[in-house]
């Protein structure tokens, strides 16, 4: 059985690591070299950094930090925001990323998808989903069993479109992506459990891992979204940043259950 990951999130706004709660009411979460140099020695199997409002801005991806990133961490990390055209993906990869993640890009042109598994080889390409149930009789009290339509959205939750998350990661797997980044929006920052019914259906369909994301707040959150969302990573942000879940502690207590993780 492949080692179960945990990935900190990094978003960052102006320079600078910040987290909000169902995409908004950002606060800052301090330095993002600082940070990513911290998870790197405790352990995080691997790194994310999103540039969140880059595609809302129209911005390209703050390359320069991502150089200082690659100088201070020996885990692997992955880049996204503002990833528009194989060329981004190239100067990102050359300051140092080892990976992009690409979200309304691929929901504009998901022929990207395949240029850059292409160009680059699929292990290279994570395509992050952000969608939320939008059944009018589901409430979004952060419940992890919730399931029912879902709704793709781009430019950081902004914008709903009308893939759903179903067809859509389905597409995305058949089309080479290396892996999906589901981020459940019902559940972001609300830390009351991860999506797991959708995630493990997810997770059951498609030949490619899932990544959990959205809703993180205790150590058993993080056993849940691997025993019953049969996620293969789990990514958090606020839960990290803030010291309430330190990832060596986190580790062994998965480790204690059973979980296969690297230690």
């Amino acid at each position: 059985m492949l080692a179960k990951r945990i990935i900190p999130c990094l978003d960052i706004k102006d320079g600078l690591t910040v987290k909000g709660t169902n995409f908004v009411n950002l606060r800052q979460a301090g330095d993002p070299i600082e940070l990513g140099k911290a998870y790197s020695e405790q352990g995080a199997d691997e790194l994310v950094y999103l540039d969140i409002t880059a595609s809302h801005e129209g911005r390209k991806t703050f390359t320069e930090l991502v150089t200082k990133i690659a100088k201070e961490i020996n885990i692997p990390f992955t880049v996204g925001g503002g990833i528009n055209e194989l060329a981004d993906v190239e100067r990102l990869l050359n300051a140092g990323a080892d990976k992009v993640s690409i979200n309304s890009a691929a929901l504009r042109n998901p022929s990207l998808i395949d240029e850059i598994a292409k160009h680059f080889g699929s292990q290279v390409c994570v395509v992050a989903i952000d969608a939320k149930c939008i059944d009018d009789n589901i409430h979004t009290n952060g419940d992890p069993n919730i399931d029912g339509t879902w709704k793709c959205f781009m430019n950081g939750g902004r914008i709903e479109t009308e893939r759903g998350l179903f067809e859509w990661a389905k597409e995305v797997n058949d089309r080479g992506a290396g892996e999906v980044l589901f981020t459940s929006m019902n559940h972001d920052g609300v830390k009351q459990g991860f999506a797991n019914a959708a995630l493990r259906r997810l997770s059951d369909s498609l030949t490619i891992p899932v990544i959990a994301s959205g809703g993180a707040g205790t150590m058993q959150h993080f056993h849940d979204t691997f025993v019953d969302g049969h996620s293969d990573a789990a990514l958090a942000a606020s839960v990290f940043h803030f010291g309430e879940i330190p990832i060596p502690q986190l580790k062994q207590y998965l480790n204690n259950k059973g979980i296969s993780i690297r230690l």
